[in-house]
């Protein structure tokens, strides 16, 4: 797992919650739906604002300040105002553990 970065133990990370966590380049948002862990960007594409503190509702997350939903699965951009994805990355888990892949 030499490109996975440890970023929280399955103990913090409850169903439909959004955890912030610092990679080595980047905050990326953690997130677990039905029992499977996704990740992506921080960011909402529209205006460059923090999607971690947004609404997350199922897997749809919507950004606090003018709405705009992505996937966060794969970080497509859902509504308007965002037309472009945020990032999506790849997550494993190992234990307690949970490890990310950040992908460019």
């Amino acid at each position: 797992m030499s490109d996975y970065q440890k970023v929280a133990k399955v103990s913090e990370v409850d169903d439909s919650t959004i955890r912030l966590v610092e990679t080595e380049d980047r905050l990326v948002i953690l997130m677990r739906v039905d029992g499977k862990y996704h990740c992506i960007d921080d960011v909402c594409t529209h205006d460059g604002g923090t999607l971690s503190d947004g609404e997350l509702e199922g897997c749809r997350i919507a950004c606090p300040r003018h709405g705009a939903e992505f996937d966060i699965r794969n970080g497509k951009a859902l509504t308007m105002p965002a037309t472009e994805a945020t990032g999506s990355h790849e997550v494993k888990v190992d234990g307690d553990d949970i490890y990310v892949k950040i992908t460019e």
